[in-house]
């Protein structure tokens, strides 16, 4: 009789006792551990060095999940001495290819095996490729793509220049960074996927040509400021005809693959030599 009544109390338990849904099918206890390497992620290149470039970040980033591998100090060892090997790529992409590593390696420590060397093969696959699309899409397209409507602002004799640089910058570089990251550990090696949707190399080409609307608009600017005395039709026809080259000199450069900011700097030096 106590046995039934046990069993019926132990269904009705099961019952009324929610399971929650989490995601990735993670315990509550593992919750912590990808936010924990994630963070760890953003401090990458807090320890740069030129014999392991980010190799320091890298593995400081899996600490969290080195933990998990108990009081085991030779088994700790192998595995921080495993992501302490070179590593170098650009820091925003870092996030994706940390992440694919944590959910690859934290599959390994469940299974019981963390001597697996595919995980370092993983990256460094990904790090040159994931450096090229970084460097050419953040520092060669979209920072001087803010730099650029950012000085357009102070120009304007306007305090928020800084903030527009923050608000053009920020979001593409926080978007890869965090989504990223979350979609690397949620599919693990298949989060190689999240990037190739992004499709940056477009993008870059996209964000140059609006560089080169502003190029041209702070020629335009510029051309306005500088004090030139009324010598009559001719000489306005040759201003504009000088801008206009200006801008078609600029059309030239970023096909030709030169940057903006070099550009920007040589507009600048011209107007003040011309302005004497």
């Amino acid at each position: 009789m106590n046995t039934v009544q046990d069993t019926k109390k132990q269904s009705n338990d099961e019952v009324t006792t929610p399971h929650p849904t989490l995601p990735y099918g993670q315990t509550p206890r593992s919750i912590c551990v990808p936010l924990k390497v994630f963070l760890s992620s953003l401090f990458i290149q807090s320890s740069f060095n030129y014999r392991g470039m980010q190799n320091m970040g890298f593995a400081f980033s899996m600490l969290p999940l080195a933990r998990r591998l108990g009081s085991d100090q030779e088994r700790i060892a192998a595995f921080l001495i495993r992501h302490l090997q070179l590593f170098n790529t650009h820091p925003y992409l870092s996030g994706p290819i940390i992440g694919s590593v944590a959910r690859m390696e934290e599959s390994d420590i469940e299974a019981g095996n963390a001597d697996r060397a595919a995980t370092v093969n993983f990256k460094n696959a990904l790090m040159g490729p994931y450096a090229a699309l970084g460097d050419s899409f953040f520092w060669g397209a979209l920072k001087p793509f803010a730099s650029i409507f950012s000085v357009f602002t102070g120009l304007q004799q306007s305090l928020l220049a800084p903030i527009v640089f923050l608000l053009l910058y920020n979001p593409a570089h926080l978007w890869i960074r965090i989504k990223g990251f979350v979609e690397g550990y949620r599919y693990g090696r298949e989060g190689i996927n999240f990037i190739k949707l992004q499709d940056l190399p477009q993008l870059t080409g996209r964000i140059r040509w609006f560089s080169l609307v502003g190029l041209g608009s702070l020629a335009v600017i510029v051309s306005r400021s500088i004090p030139v005395p009324s010598l009559g039709f001719f000489l306005d026809f040759f201003t504009k005809v000088v801008f206009l080259s200006l801008v078609l000199l600029c059309h030239w450069g970023i096909k030709n693959g030169i940057s903006q900011v070099k550009m920007f700097y040589g507009i600048f030096i011209m107007g003040c030599v011309f302005s004497f």
